[in-house]
């Protein structure tokens, strides 16, 4: 018995080298550092023999199709600079992992992949947006498990994943230890998603949220998995099987990806002025090391309060965000530290980052 679970724990450990290990190198090979948004990639997910979430009169995977289509030709219309990808046009069977193979070959800017939501509950509704991380509740576990069950209608499931188990929780403990240096720029364009589908088309917020998404780990770009609605309440699907109801979901998805590119590039990839207390901070050639804490649409009021036991608070601005560090040190081993203080206060998502004459480098 003891053979067999230390067997376990060893098959564990070595997804987890592995996973980080492939990403590493498809983001050495691919990562784009560009000053424009000029590729982007729409994912409508599943699709042939994978129907995805079933309600009683549509399936996701016509739905998202529809969805995606609609979206790229608005970017298409309204962001003629941009080239448009989509992972699937038509109704065909394409793995996750080629999914994120295709984004990284093209050298998109940005990957959005499309999903509609299922509940065993007629009850649950509304939109959520994802990017990949820890999960932070079973609901969002659950919601992983729904779509990474895909990869059971792959003939090389067991190889392509390293013999990924979509419904062990054990696997989503190492998968969600996984960190893009790109999550803070994917936390800011799900952002953008949820708020239009919310404040401009009036569907239920259910929030940005963290996961565990195959699709979205291999991605070397800020990327973000939309659950546009849940076919399984009656509402919904209606809504989302309708062509109105895509409509203004295509409409909000162009609106956040056109309001993103667009603060992006006015910014040109250069951080804004950084601000100590509400103070400018005094310009310096010596490299300080701060940890970000998290990004957010509008100011705190009170940084120091609402931040309460974290030291040295402060923000800068960036793509239209304000963005919240602690602690100023002289060497990253320092901040290092200091990082995994700040985690043990809630703010799993924290990192080191480094700024010089109150630029972040």
């Amino acid at each position: 018995m003891l053979k067999l679970r230390l067997n376990s724990e060893k098959r564990v450990i070595l997804f987890f080298i592995i996973l980080i290990m492939s990403f590493i190198m498809a983001d050495e090979a691919y990562a784009q550092s560009g000053k424009k948004i000029t590729t982007v990639v729409i994912d409508a997910g599943h699709g042939g023999k994978d129907p995805g979430a079933v309600g009683k009169k549509a399936k996701e995977k016509d739905v998202t199709l529809s969805v995606a289509k609609m979206t790229g030709d608005y970017i298409k219309q309204y962001c003629p600079d941009v080239k448009v990808v989509y992972t699937r046009s038509s109704d065909v069977f394409v793995s996750l992992l080629r999914r994120a193979q295709i984004a990284n070959e093209k050298n998109a800017d940005l990957f959005i992949s499309i999903h509609c939501n299922a509940n065993a509950s007629p009850q649950p509704c509304g939109v959520e947006t994802f990017v990949m991380g820890e999960h932070r509740n079973a609901a969002n576990l659950e919601v992983a498990k729904l779509e990474n069950a895909a990869i059971m209608y792959e003939e090389n499931a067991q190889e392509d994943y390293n013999n990924f188990n979509p419904n062990s929780t054990e696997a989503y403990i190492m998968l969600s230890f996984f960190q893009s240096e790109y999550k803070n720029a994917s936390l800011n364009l799900a952002e953008h998603i949820q708020n239009q589908l919310v404040q401009r088309v009036g569907r239920k917020d259910r929030g940005v949220q963290q996961a565990g998404f195959l699709v979205l780990y291999k991605t070397a770009m800020p990327s973000v998995l939309v659950e546009i609605g849940f076919l399984s309440n009656p509402a919904e699907e209606n809504f989302l099987n309708s062509k109105d109801g895509q409509t203004y979901i295509a409409s909000a998805l162009f609106r956040a990806f056109r309001d993103y590119k667009n603060a992006y590039e006015k910014e040109n990839v250069t951080e804004g002025p950084a601000y100590e207390n509400n103070n400018i901070a005094a310009a310096t050639d010596k490299v300080l090391y701060k940890v970000q804490i998290e990004s957010r649409n509008r100011k705190v009021d009170n940084p120091s309060q609402h931040y309460k036991g974290l030291k040295d608070v402060s923000y800068y601005e960036h793509n239209g965000q304000y963005k919240y560090t602690a602690g100023s040190f002289d060497t990253k081993k320092e901040a290092d530290e200091y990082c995994k203080t700040v985690k043990t206060k809630g703010y799993t998502s924290a990192f080191v980052i480094s700024m010089k004459n109150g630029i972040r480098l």
